[in-house]
């Protein structure tokens, strides 16, 4: 339209012989006041930055690297979901490059260390696409192996983007099978299996695999992921936080349960008793959480006991948090870790019981017991320094994610030991002329 609008300009102006190198630099002026207004969007109230995204807030400028003097740090992406949806509705195949590009993914490996010892990560996510996009570009290098589990009723819309998105990396695949997971289900820990069977397919050499879910996000970078797991304490050894089963929890395990497809969990009628575990196997409670060696994945895939724990948890409450905790602590288990209580850093929660305790309240909300982060929450966050965070929603308290996120980038990036490029940065300081110059390429 502001081409045909130039075209005309020029063609009145022919008598005064107007050249065409000046209409065109006015065609140039007027696009590139056309694309700064659709990227800023309509802001009556002053609250957003540059390129329309949040600020930072002074409580989270505290936790980003300045100099004195130096401008404020600026958000250069805050379109995420909106963006993906974008180029997926208009047709064609999705420019991977530009994506990869647009969306600050790290393509090259950043240290020898992370590459010499991959990592394979298991995501199972049914909502909030940006959230999705936002944790897999935290935990993306090269060497690693992602599997995506997508809850099989989740909406069409959000399986294309994911589909979309995935197909932009070589080492990112959906799981082979999607299971409509019900919260507390059994159908959450087969979720975890099917992509388990894909990585072990996988040729790539990776050497542990360490379960997210959508609303996590990382607190280690990589390079610290992989010193962790290196570590005298964990080397060779699986990580699955627990303890024998407590009393209180017994019934998840004595009473049999039905689970109500894609709704909830519920005791089968009557209170129908379970029978005994098989080989008679000490039942152990933990988190649904860990990090497992390849050779552990292995047994769970081919070993008997495995299997038949795995049938006997399918009528019980929750089994995920039974089923690796209690397959750990056989000692014929490939780097099994019996007795090894609560210990790994394997995520930082504030359950709604602990406060006073553990933790001094949540900043922001708390959902089924479980602390949604706010934005004074990060200060606890960092200093826990656990491998991840649990839990964050975008649309609740996107400042607390915008935040974490942030300060975990930059702390990648200062521990690289290759050259940056500079679409690996989600923040600069600067003015609003110097990120609109930067974002577009001026």
């Amino acid at each position: 339209m502001v081409f045909i609008q130039c075209w005309t300009i020029m063609l009145q102006l022919e008598g005064a012989k107007c050249s065409f190198l000046f209409c065109l630099g006015i065609c140039m002026l007027i696009c590139s006041v056309i694309y700064l207004r659709a990227m800023a969007g309509t802001d009556p109230q002053g609250q957003s930055g540059p390129l329309g995204c949040r600020p930072f807030s002074k409580y989270c400028q505290a936790f980003l690297p300045s100099t004195k003097g130096s401008p404020a740090w600026q958000r250069r992406d805050c379109q995420v979901e909106s963006y993906l949806l974008g180029m997926g509705s208009r047709g064609g195949d999705l420019d991977c490059s530009r994506l990869v590009r647009e969306l600050h993914f790290i393509t090259s490996p950043l240290s020898r260390e992370e590459e010499d010892y991959p990592l394979a990560f298991i995501l199972t996510v049914h909502k909030e696409l940006e959230l999705l996009v936002r944790l897999l570009r935290a935990i993306y290098t090269p060497q690693n192996v992602y599997c995506v589990h997508v809850d099989a009723k989740a909406p069409r819309e959000y399986r294309e983007a994911v589909e979309s998105l995935v197909g932009c990396f070589p080492n990112v695949f959906l799981a082979s099978h999607s299971e409509m997971v019900t919260y507390a289900g059994f159908s959450r820990l087969q979720a975890d299996i099917n992509c388990m069977r894909d990585l072990a397919a996988s040729p790539v050499p990776w050497r542990k695999v360490l379960n997210l879910c959508g609303q996590d996000f990382p607190v280690k970078s990589n390079l610290e992921l992989v010193r962790y797991m290196q570590s005298k304490e964990w080397r060779d050894r699986n990580m699955t936080p627990g303890i024998k089963q407590p009393a209180a929890m017994r019934h998840r395990t004595q009473l049999q349960y039905r689970e109500v497809r894609g709704s909830h969990v519920a005791p089968k009628r009557g209170g129908t008793i379970k029978g005994a575990p098989p080989h008679r196997l000490q039942i152990y409670f933990g988190t649904a959480y860990y990090a497992l060696t390849r050779n552990f994945v292995e047994f769970v895939l081919r070993s008997h006991v495995s299997r038949d724990l795995l049938e006997w948890s399918k009528d019980s409450f929750s089994p995920d948090e039974h089923y690796w905790v209690t397959l750990n602590h056989i000692k014929e288990a490939p780097g099994s870790h019996v007795g090894g209580g609560w210990g790994g850093e394997i995520r930082t929660i504030k359950w709604r019981d602990q406060e006073g305790t553990v933790h001094n309240g949540c900043k922001g909300r708390y959902v089924r017991d479980i602390c949604i982060y706010g934005l004074e929450d990060l200060q606890w966050i960092i200093d826990r320094n656990s491998m991840f965070a649990n839990k964050f929603e975008s649309k609740a308290f996107p400042e607390a994610l915008d935040c974490l996120e942030q300060w975990h980038r930059d702390k990648v990036l200062q521990q690289a030991m290759v050259p940056i490029q500079s679409w690996w940065q989600l923040a600069m300081q600067g003015n609003a002329t110097s990120l609109f110059n930067a974002t577009v390429g001026l």
